[in-house]
Formats: C-alpha cells, structure tokens, sequence
C-alpha cells in the first residue's frame, strides 16, 4: 500500500498531464443528420452551433444583424471553407475582416481545439514569412476524422475512468458491508 505522500504526488503527476495535453473541446448533442437542408447557410450556422463553435446564446458584439455577418461565421465561410486550400494569416484574416488580431485568434483557437485547422508556415500580404492556418489537409471531411479520432479517445477514457469508479465503490460497498 502506497502512503499518502505518494499518492499525492501521483495526484499531482496526474493532473500535470491532464493540463498539458493537447486542448480538445467539442459540444457533443444528441442530433440529427442536416441533410435534408440544401442552404449552406442553414446547415452550417446548425452545425457550428451544436458542436460550440458559437458560445450558447451567442450574440455578436458587434453591429451585425444576423450571425451570418458576424466574424466568427464569416471566418469560418467566407475564408476557411471557401477557400480549404489556402494558409490564411491572421493579421490579414483582422484587416479584412475589420476586427483584432485577438478576436481572430480567439476563434482560430477554438477550431483548433476541434482539431480541424493545421498550421503552415506562409508569406503575409507584404512577402513575409508568417504563421498560416487552414481546414487541415485542406479538406474539411479528412479534418473531421481528426475531430471523430479524438471523440473516441475521450469516449474510451470516460468508460475506463467509469469501470473505475464502480470498482473503487464497489470496494468502499464492500468495506462498509464487513463494518456492519
């Protein structure tokens, strides 16, 4: 039996790992395939939605109308699925899409964190050597295999972590039936 030190710094070692390991973070609801819809608005503004790409309740802080105009949305249409191919930078992505290099980073890390964009190395508008992102492999369907590989890990994680749980209270069940 380990002491109680031990553990702790086990414990520690544990969510060390935990906290540096690559960010992964995608809303999983229960749905049905958007398939019947032929508007490419309407199936990716559902899309976007149910996996968090918008926070829930999103509201544009800017003077937009409609999401469709928003930054988020337009980043991801009007550049990234546009234009699968193409390394985009971000000082150019904030100039024209009239916003901060910030909120393009906010939302850049975000379709990373679903694994979906991969970065290159590009020349910006002026020919210098800078930081580029896109659909990874250039191809949304191919990104998404990433995004399904992760879902499973996380899946098969949850379930060891579960058959654990019910081991450990199976045993403190044991412990207090023998006490009794």
């Amino acid at each position: 039996m380990s002491s109680p030190r031990s553990d702790s710094t086990e414990a520690l070692t544990i969510l060390d790992l935990i906290h540096t390991s690559m960010s992964f973070e995608l809303n999983v609801v229960s749905n049905i395939p958007l398939t019947p819809l032929t508007n490419i608005d309407e199936v990716a503004i559902l899309f976007l939605n149910q996996v968090g790409y918008f926070p829930k309740g999103y509201d544009p802080k800017t003077d937009v109308t409609d999401v469709r105009d928003s930054v988020p949305y337009r980043l991801m249409m009007d550049y990234f699925l546009d234009r699968m191919d193409k390394a985009w930078v971000v000082q150019d992505l904030a100039v024209a899409l009239g916003t901060t290099k910030a909120t393009i980073y906010r939302h850049i890390n975000k379709l990373k964190g679903f694994d979906l964009l991969e970065e290159m190395n590009v020349e910006d508008s002026e020919g210098k050597p800078r930081k580029g992102y896109r659909i990874r492999y250039g191809n949304l369907g191919k990104a998404w295999n990433f995004t399904e590989a992760h879902v499973n890990v996380a899946m098969e994680n949850y379930r060891k972590t579960v058959d654990h749980l019910q081991e450990l209270a199976a045993k403190k069940g044991d412990k207090h039936a023998k006490k009794r």
